[in-house]
């Protein structure tokens, strides 16, 4: 298994993994901003996770792994990549928004945050405004 940046050639994979797991998909790779990594066996699709340099910040986005691929720590295995990948362009915090990962991302050291105390950039994003639903919970973590 290997993880790797992903390019427009693996859109339609992500996307695959995406809608399974019934995450948005209406911006993925929208903007210039984006970065995606995949992990893959053999050609085969495994999981993604996304990161998403705003304004003033950066945004998790769509950690997801295969039903047939979940409970071996990929996707803690995704989330040290993209930590890694942040830290080395200079991100020092994370954000992200679930609807029902939260308990998953506070055991990866993430904490709540009120979502009125969201950066101006993170408000303004798609993801923010438009694809979480108002009740999705708002968490960071600095790197």
């Amino acid at each position: 298994m290997r993880i790797r940046t992903a390019t427009q050639d693996d859109r339609q994979a992500i996307l695959n993994l995406l809608r399974r797991a019934r995450l948005p998909v209406d911006d993925v790779f929208a903007s210039d901003g984006q970065t995606f990594f995949l992990a893959e066996k053999d050609g085969q699709a495994l999981g993604c996770i996304g990161l998403e340099k705003l304004a003033d910040c950066a945004l998790l986005r769509s950690l997801v792994v295969d039903s047939s691929s979940r409970k071996g720590g990929l996707g803690g295995q995704l989330l040290h990549h993209l930590k890694v990948a942040a830290t080395a362009s200079g991100i020092r915090e994370l954000w992200l928004l679930t609807i029902d990962a939260d308990g998953y991302f506070e055991r990866k050291g993430f904490g709540r945050v009120d979502r009125e105390q969201a950066p101006p950039g993170l408000k303004q994003s798609a993801e923010f405004s438009t694809l979480c639903p108002a009740s999705a919970i708002l968490m960071s973590k600095a790197l």
